[in-house]
């Protein structure tokens, strides 16, 4: 393999652990290749995707959609720009639905420490009687109902 990188060159580069990165490894997210003593070789592209992952992660993608996104890109040769590229378009609406909950999730914020959340009846979280139990587990008030406009929430 051309330019490789140790397990310990590569951790040093991108930030992650050698453990982290043995793991990614096993999950599928990066490849290795093995010299004759059985040490792990990197190539220098497998920055990009080490890269990739932790900034997924970062945001809350979990590591199967990381691995499943990955899996998009071509194995036989490095991925170019516009590999990368289609990988970006197809989570552009995942990534858009993240900013619009987190935008959400922020102005909620700055409401409650406004009130302090003294009063239950002003909080855009009360829920009187557990009346949105019927809806299915979490915040359903900062998650999208069904035939609700988003844009409208």
């Amino acid at each position: 393999m051309h330019e490789s990188l140790t397990i310990g060159q590569l951790s040093a580069r991108s930030g992650v652990a050698p453990s982290a990165l043995r793991y990614y490894e096993r999950l599928g997210l990066i490849r290795a290749e093995r010299t004759g003593g059985n040490q792990r070789r990197y190539a220098r592209t497998e920055l990009r995707r080490v890269a990739f992952v932790r900034i997924s992660q970062q945001v809350g993608v979990s590591l199967e959609e990381i691995r499943e996104a990955l899996d998009s890109l071509p194995s036989s040769r490095t991925p170019t720009p516009d590999d990368w590229a289609a990988l970006s378009r197809a989570w552009r609406d995942r990534l858009d639905e993240k900013i619009r909950l987190l935008g959400k999730l922020r102005d909620d914020l700055d409401g409650c420490i406004g009130c302090g959340c003294l009063s239950l009846q002003r909080c855009t979280l009360y829920n009187p009687e557990d009346a949105l139990a019927a809806e299915g587990p979490g915040a359903r008030l900062m998650l999208a109902r069904p035939g609700a406009d988003a844009a409208s929430e």
